[in-house]
């Protein structure tokens, strides 16, 4: 479990970077199909993917390796495994404000299949995440199928997850968090250059769903900095859905833009929204490069606060940042190479691709308490910092 507030911040982090197993070439593959028309849904290339991630913003930093292998049977069943590791190193302004800076490693492995029968795909997956206070386990299940001469697909999947949390330092604390999410995906072909798709999901979390290193800070006239801590209290249940209307324009000249919006809205009270546009170019037949904008804002939780007036000052209490007043920027530049494997019999063609992002991070009701200087409680300057992330993939195909 992420220490003192970083849950949220590592969490997106790795969602963020798992995306990038996805190599940039995958846009094209896209865009090739919209160009010679329609065909019937087909398994994933056999392939591996060897991937390199790092993350470094607000002194915390994120990095570690991944490895993805999929095989296909006789051309209707496709099996994949997964090893994926980040290790983890904080001293972020919320770390050092109620505690010391710590180091820990995460391992993920997963497993699955997908399976082909004419139109429709099924496929399935088992992840493990262990650290060293935190275990959970996941088991997804989705489905698709083409309609209307493969213009069409349709798509729902289904997820179901559980946490068991503990706490270092503390051998009797033990608690659990149920996960489930449901997923609508519709995409449709418009014109032989444009492929637009719409994504709903809707995710149920039930137990104990803050971090049980974290704390608020209230008022107290008899502490030396006018404020003293005690610890987070977050519900018990919540209640999300995000909506995503996406598309690919495909330009003659074997270039692409993209563009995507989506909305959030969750029972504790944050909404959030994220507008992003692409630009795919080529460089002749091997080389493609990528160029991308993302905006993101959202809204405070209810129970959110920087500063509560007193103690336990109502039943439920966060001052988690990432549960906070924000928006983010985010540039981001990546490019692919596709390289021949010589005289390797078993290996077709090889990929190289880099990408990195530069990331801000602005925060309109969250204090920086490691400023210094004598600040009247409430009135410390408002937090905001940067963060690159940069990823390195190999993928051979065979």
């Amino acid at each position: 479990m992420r220490k003192a507030g970083q849950a949220a911040v590592v969490a997106a982090t790795r969602t963020y970077l798992t995306r990038a197993v996805a190599p940039l070439w995958c846009l094209c593959l896209v865009l090739g199909f919209l160009v010679q028309g329609a065909s019937a849904a087909v398994l994933p290339e056999d392939r591996l993917d060897l991937l390199y991630h790092s993350y470094d913003g607000d002194n915390l930093s994120v990095d570690g390796p991944s490895v993805l292998v999929r095989k296909s049977i006789k051309d209707k069943v496709s099996v994949w495994a997964n090893y994926y590791v980040d290790a983890v190193s904080s001293a972020s302004v919320d770390v050092v404000s109620t505690a010391s800076s710590y180091t820990e490693k995460r391992i993920e492995t997963s497993v699955g299949a997908d399976y082909l029968y004419n139109k429709t795909s099924i496929g399935f997956g088992f992840t493990n995440s262990s650290e060293n206070d935190y275990e959970s386990n996941s088991f997804r299940f989705g489905i698709s199928q083409d309609f209307f001469g493969d213009l069409t697909t349709v798509g729902i999947a289904y997820a179901r997850g559980s946490d068991t949390i503990t706490r270092n330092g503390d051998d009797i604390f033990e608690d659990e968090a149920k996960h489930q999410s449901f997923r609508v995906d519709v995409s449709q072909i418009l014109t032989p250059s444009l492929i637009v798709s719409l994504n709903y999901e809707a995710v149920l979390d039930e137990g104990f769903l803050n971090n049980p290193y974290r704390q608020v800070r209230f008022l107290d006239p008899t502490a030396a900095r006018g404020f003293s801590f005690e610890a987070e209290r977050y519900p018990r249940t919540r209640t999300s859905s995000a909506t995503a209307l996406r598309g690919i324009y495909y330009l003659p000249y074997r270039a692409a833009l993209k563009t995507e919006a989506r909305y959030y809205t969750d029972t504790w009270g944050i909404s959030a929204y994220n507008a992003e546009v692409g630009y795919t170019h080529p460089l002749g037949e091997r080389t493609i490069l990528d160029f991308r904008y993302r905006f993101y804002s959202q809204t405070a939780a209810d129970f959110y606060s920087d500063l509560f007036q007193f103690s336990n000052q109502q039943n439920f209490l966060a001052r988690d940042k990432e549960l906070s007043t924000f928006t983010s920027s985010t540039i981001g530049l990546g490019a692919s190479w596709q390289f021949s494997t010589g005289r390797i019999s078993f290996i077709d063609k090889g990929q190289l691709s880099l990408s990195g992002d530069y990331i801000q991070f602005d925060y309109a009701d969250f204090s920086d308490l490691t400023t210094g200087g004598d600040f009247t409680p409430g009135e410390e300057p408002q937090f905001a910092f940067d963060a690159i992330v940069v990823r390195a993939l190999v993928s051979f195909w065979f």
